[in-house]
């Protein structure tokens, strides 16, 4: 009843940038935290950034300086917009998102995930 799809991924040089998008859709009463995970080939899924409903940030210390997270309440909504990317930001990108609904309660909620992959 409640989805999350993202969009934005593709193949990109290093040093370019990229726009990741996230869209929450369903029964849905409020959405309270959003945030952006990341997991590479054989690696663990790892936090990228996280935002709260009232705008306040949070990055890992990797993408700090380069990744910069907002979202739209209006649109229910989240955005990464990721420059001076670097190979080694190679990774399947996931949103997620804690939503309150109107059935189901309050609950985590992932994307199907997004590639990106940066190569020359």
């Amino acid at each position: 009843q409640v989805q999350l799809v993202e969009s934005g991924g593709d193949l990109v040089q290093p040093g370019g940038s990229l726009r990741l998008s996230c869209a929450a859709s369903g029964s849905i009463f409020r959405v309270n935290a959003m945030g952006w995970y990341r997991q590479a080939p054989g690696k663990q899924r790892d936090l990228v950034s996280t935002i709260t409903t009232t705008g306040r940030t949070n990055y890992a210390d990797s993408v700090q300086g380069r990744f910069t997270i907002s979202r739209d309440n209006a649109k229910n909504t989240v955005y990464l917009q990721m420059n001076s990317l670097k190979p080694e930001d190679t990774a399947v990108y996931y949103c997620n998102a804690d939503i309150s609904t109107y059935r189901n309660g309050r609950g985590t909620y992932w994307g199907q995930g997004t590639q990106v992959t940066v190569s020359s």
